[in-house]
């Protein structure tokens, strides 16, 4: 387990925007996919009848239009749009929504090594009161980061709205894990209930994730060619393992000797035939 942290902290995400068309094209008509199918993994897979996210909705707008990272499987859609209803109405805010997938998933240019079978998606941590920002604005605004140092939440950024949020999510049973900063982990572990606590194994401590937070579907109990996660260990996960992020070997990894580079994955044949329609 160890040797496998220490291999993680050598990689590292490209950040890089990757611009395209604004205005994204059908994705509910892909020939010989008459239904949407997750096919792989989540690193290694792709999407068959891709769904678009529309670019607003009801306590939630889509950032960074020109990726045209709006594509998922209807379950990813159904949940941005629950979850966003559900912080308009308890929240009075709107949810901003990062990348999800491109139209037939797959590896994507840059920023991620996931995000390739439709289930997953990033939503900044920033919760917006604006009414509809603009083109321009939805290119050029940052996600705010909850950390003021890099052991220690913000204060003055992170607030009770955000834990509910993340708590409204992971009870969401679509949910299969929700990556967060270490440092947002503990915070949450430090202010939950001690009687409503269940919701907190789905929330995993990950490099980054200061700015926003990256929701992850099961995979949908159609779609036969999904590959599915190691399941989650027990607990709220607020014990030795959330420890571990603290400590010396997490905080100054040191690179495992003769490693050698790790090999790209052969892309399944499904997704093989979907790439070239």
């Amino acid at each position: 387990m160890l040797k496998l942290r220490l291999f993680c902290c050598l990689i590292l995400l490209s950040i890089n925007n990757a611009f395209a068309t604004t205005h994204a094209p059908e994705a509910n008509n892909l020939q010989n996919y008459p239904n949407t199918q997750s096919i792989g993994t989540y690193t290694n897979g792709c999407l068959s009848g891709a769904v678009a996210l529309p670019i607003d909705g009801t306590g939630y707008q889509v950032m960074r239009l020109s990726r045209n990272r709006i594509y998922g499987h209807p379950n990813l859609i159904n949940f941005i749009q629950n979850l966003g209803e559900y912080v308009a109405t308890q929240h009075g805010s709107n949810l901003l929504i990062g990348d999800l997938g491109q139209v037939k998933g797959g590896r994507t240019p840059s920023g991620h090594r996931s995000h390739q079978n439709g289930l997953d998606v990033d939503i900044w941590f920033t919760l917006s009161t604006a009414s509809t920002l603009t083109e321009h604005e939805r290119e050029t605004l940052s996600a705010t980061s909850m950390l003021s140092s890099a052991d220690k939440i913000a204060l003055k950024e992170w607030t009770f709205a955000h834990e509910q949020v993340l708590k409204a999510a992971a009870s969401m049973p679509d949910v299969e894990r929700i990556f967060v900063n270490p440092v947002i982990k503990r915070e949450l572990c430090k202010n939950a209930e001690p009687s409503n606590r269940a919701w907190l194994r789905k929330i995993r401590p990950w490099w980054k994730h200061d700015d926003h937070f990256h929701v992850r579907l099961s995979c949908p109990k159609d779609s036969s060619n999904c590959e599915h996660q190691e399941p989650l260990p027990a607990g709220d996960g607020c014990d030795e393992d959330l420890a571990w992020w603290f400590s010396v070997d997490a905080l100054n990894p040191k690179a495992p000797k003769n490693v050698q580079p790790e090999k790209t994955p052969e892309i399944p044949a499904l997704c093989k035939q979907l790439f070239k329609n």
